[in-house]
Order: C-alpha cells, then sequence, then structure tokens
C-alpha cells in the first residue's frame, strides 16, 4: 500500500510517496517528489523567454509520476535510459529526502547531460533514493534543450537553458529547507553536458550564491563564442525561411525546428575536426551578460576559487563512436591520417602515441577512440585544475573497462556513482555482475564530499596533486593524466 507524504512549497502544497532503499545501511526508506513545477512551461509567449516562476497553486499538488521533459522521442544519445515525458510544463525538479520533517541535511542538485539536446531528469539511475540512504537530500531538475534552450535569436534573452539552471538552483534555495535540506550546503553535480553545466555555473558570478561544491563527472564545456553562436542561429532561420526573431522563430513548430536543428547539427568526416575545436554550436554561450569570457578565464581570474570542485572523466569515453562497422573501415585508414582528421598535430604525435602506447597496441579504432575522449573530455580535467590553482580540487580517473564494451566508455560511471547498479539497462552498458565495491568506493567518497568537502584522497594543487583512479583495485597515483599532457 503506498505511503503518501506531503510539503508545504512557497508556491503551494505537494504530495509525495515513500520508497524503501538498498543496501541495509543508513536510512530504510526515502520520499520522492516528483515533477515540481519551479517555472511557468515554457509555451506561446514564453517559448523564447527567460523562464518566469511559477505562479502559486491552491491545494495539493500530486507529485507522483515525473512530468513532462524537454526532450522528445528518443535522440539515441547515450545508454542511460532517461525517458521522454509528453507535455508542456517542462521545467520542472525531482526531490528525494530521507526526512522531510529533519533539517540542516546536505543537498545534491544533479544535472543531466546529452550534448545540450537531449537527456531526460526522468531516468531511473538519478533517483536518489541511495544519496537519501546516506543522509543527502537529492534534486534533479529539467532545462530546455537544443535550439530553444541555447540557440541565438536577434530579440531573445541569451542562454535560456542557463536561466533555467539558476531558477532551479534559486527554487531549491527557497524550498530545500522543507524537505529537510540545509540551502547552505548545496552540491551541483552533473555528467557530460551536465559535467558542463556545473563548470559553467562555477565560473560564472552571478550563480556563486546558489551552490558551496561541485562534482564535475565527463564535464563537456559549452563555451560557445558569440558569434559562432550568431551564425548558427542566424542560418537556422534561413533554413526555416524566417526571420531569426522570436515574432519570426516563434511561426516554426516545435518538430519542425527539432528536425531543422538535427540536420544541422549532424555530425560527418568532415564536420568532426571542427567539432573536437570548437565543440557543438548549441550550449552555454559567451553572451557578454550571464557569460562574459571562457569559462577557464573565469576560474583563472578566481571566480569560483571558494568552491570545492571534485572533477574526473573516463579513460575511453568516445571510443563507442569506433567500434563495430567504424572500427573495420578504419583498418584502411593510414595512422598518420587518421591522426589528421582527429587534429592531431604532427608537432606532438610521437609524444602523444609513446605516452598512449598501451591503447596503441590494441589498434586504431581503440588509438581514435582514445583521441577522441582526450580533446574533448580527459585534458580538460588537468587543464581546470591548473587554472584554479590552490583552489580546493581533486581529480580522478575512471577506467575499470566495462564488462561489455571491455573499456571504460561514457556515461560508465554514473550508476557507480548514483549507487544503482541494481537499476534497468546496465548490462548493456556494464556487461553483467558490475562490481558493487567499486560503487561502494565511489558513491562513497561522493557522499563524503558532498558531505564534508572532501572525498578522501588528497586534493590537486596546481600542476601536482594525487589522482584517484576507479579500477579493481581503487588505488591513486600522482600524475594519472600523464598521456594528456602533450594535448595541454
Amino acid at each position: 500500500m503506498t505511503e503518501y507524504v506531503e510539503v508545504q512549497t512557497a508556491a503551494g502544497r505537494v504530495r509525495g510517496c515513500w520508497r524503501p532503499t538498498t543496501g541495509g545501511r543508513g536510512a530504510p526508506r526515502s520520499a520522492a517528489f516528483l515533477g515540481i513545477p519551479f517555472a511557468e512551461p515554457p509555451i506561446d509567449a514564453l517559448r523564447f523567454q527567460a523562464p518566469v516562476p511559477r505562479a502559486p497553486w491552491d491545494g495539493v499538488l500530486d507529485a507522483l509520476e515525473f512530468a513532462a521533459t524537454a526532450q522528445r522521442g528518443d535522440p539515441g544519445v547515450t545508454l542511460i535510459p532517461e525517458p521522454s515525458v509528453e507535455g508542456d510544463s517542462t521545467l520542472n525538479v525531482n526531490v528525494f529526502t530521507p526526512d522531510p520533517t529533519a533539517s540542516g541535511m546536505p543537498v545534491l542538485v544533479w544535472i543531466h547531460g546529452g550534448g545540450y539536446f537531449a537527456g531526460s531528469p526522468a531516468s531511473p539511475w538519478y533517483d536518489g533514493r541511495n544519496f537519501n540512504r546516506d543522509g543527502v537530500v537529492t534534486v534533479s531538475i529539467s532545462y530546455r534543450l537544443g535550439f530553444d534552450g541555447f540557440g541565438w535569436i536577434e530579440d531573445a534573452p541569451s542562454n535560456r537553458g542557463v536561466r533555467d539552471w539558476l531558477l532551479a538552483l534559486e527554487w531549491v534555495q527557497q524550498n530545500i529547507a522543507a524537505f529537510g535540506g540545509d540551502p547552505g550546503r548545496v552540491t551541483i553535480a552533473g555528467q557530460s553536458a551536465g559535467g558542463g553545466a556545473v563548470l559553467t555555473l562555477l565560473g560564472m558570478e552571478a550563480a556563486q550564491h546558489l551552490f558551496h561544491s561541485v562534482y564535475a563527472i565527463s564535464g563537456a564545456l559549452g563555451d560557445v563564442s558569440a558569434p559562432r553562436a550568431e551564425a548558427f542561429g542566424r542560418a537556422l532561420a534561413v533554413t526555416a525561411g524566417v526571420e531569426p526573431t522570436v515574432a519570426g522563430l516563434s511561426t516554426v513548430s516545435e518538430d519542425r525546428l527539432l528536425a531543422l536543428q538535427k540536420k544541422a547539427t549532424q555530425l560527418g568526416p568532415s564536420s568532426m575536426t571542427a567539432m573536437i575545436d570548437e565543440g557543438l554550436p548549441l550550449g552555454p554561450a559567451i553572451d557578454g551578460d550571464l557569460l562574459t569570457r571562457p569559462t577557464p578565464e573565469s576560474l583563472r581570474a578566481g571566480v569560483g576559487a571558494d568552491k570545492p570542485l571534485v572533477i574526473g572523466a573516463a579513460d575511453d569515453e568516445f571510443t563507442m563512436a569506433f567500434t563495430g562497422s567504424a572500427a573495420k573501415a578504419l583498418r584502411w585508414v593510414p595512422q598518420g591520417v587518421l591522426l589528421t582528421r582527429l587534429g592531431l598535430s604532427k608537432s606532438i604525435r610521437a609524444e602523444y602515441l609513446a605516452a598512449n602506447a598501451d591503447v596503441v597496441r590494441l589498434g586504431k579504432a581503440r588509438l581514435a577512440g582514445r583521441v577522441l575522449t582526450d580533446r574533448m573530455f580527459r585534458s580538460g580535467v588537468p587543464r581546470i585544475a591548473a587554472v584554479r590553482g590552490d583552489a580546493p580540487t581533486w581529480l580522478y580517473r575512471f577506467s575499470w573497462p566495462s564488462g561489455h564494451f571491455g573499456f571504460a566508455e561514457h556515461c560508465l560511471d554514473v550508476p557507480f556513482f548514483f549507487d544503482c547498479l541494481d537499476g534497468p539497462a546496465m548490462e548493456p552498458l556494464a556487461g553483467p555482475n558490475p562490481p558493487q565495491d567499486l560503487a561502494d568506493e565511489l558513491h562513497g567518497a561522493a557522499v563524503a564530499f558532498i558531505t564534508a568537502g572532501d572525498p578522501g584522497w588528497t586534493r590537486h594543487e596546481g600542476d601536482a596533486g594525487i589522482v584517484r583512479v576507479y579500477d579493481r583495485p581503487t588505488h591513486e597515483v600522482t600524475d594519472a593524466y600523464a598521456s594528456v599532457r602533450s594535448l595541454l
């Protein structure tokens, strides 16, 4: 029999339900409040505007099912189960708490990934029940995606998806105490585009009051230049046959705009190097308003220096792109041509290949995957650590090879972070029987960081320090990112 629980928020009362936790320790149950709106539906006159806080409601709002998501259909981006939910009210939070009558518990706010154009907070992997078990209130947030969230429009507010993050975090500040959380102990975390999101927020002056620490998993920074954002927005409007204005683009249906966006962002051999060098065209943009300069420059200037940061990546994030038929095709591509196509300059090629000899021996597909991974993800870890100087920073690598793919691919570390190895759709990503002891270690370190501000290993300072390597066994080394030094 379902047992319900109610909480009073600033906008009205919400009804959630209790569920059990797992692991046989800590809090035995968790209360879930799903789909609480933090903003008005971003449709009609609000479609391309900054988010508007949700108006108060009367009575009790059922928060028993996930609300509408900005993601439509199945983009097929990752192996994380991230369902789409139809509907207009897409700006919501999901709150998980071990005890809404308690006070002062640390808070984790999760921002999902998906390349800034896909992803969903409704994933069963993002359920906070096991963080609740360990005394952490957990929130997952939604935000506008793709062109609606990040596309340049001549007379519309910039970075609408970023503004969604900010309003969701303001909602947490105003309401999380009602769920037992401490608004002064908020850790923001995310993976891939979500990891890039939390790094963007770390370097944003306007966001500093909204959180106190950051956990970035495989962070993919946006930092789209203003000229590139404008050029993409104008080109998409031309393709749609409208002016690049709110009035013009409002006449384009959501379905058609999504189709045009997909066509404009398709990757092929000719666009691969540009994508690696410049990133995706849709994402947080240097707009001179919220983002006045690239995130590394802001961090170097000391923004967010008081915020503890854990940052890391998996060893072979994008090697999946070179499996199957792609691996067979690469057999006929000379190594030099391949490395040129992937943007690895001749001046550093010998040094890079020597540092990655273990992967070179495995063939061109594995080498291509490692280069792509290093340029898009792994090289960013020591680079961010370096620009932060003496700010409190801890580095890690996720190196455990999936029992399905045989390497540590993109998204593999997410269920270890959430300690949900018993969740659905696990085997296609991790293989059979992924190691629970590794999840205990990674999740435990995350809980320690969220709770006490220290994940349990020696912090990194400037260009030196210990790196935690998550493998079997977990161990620590002094320069686990040595193989990417030539890229820095």
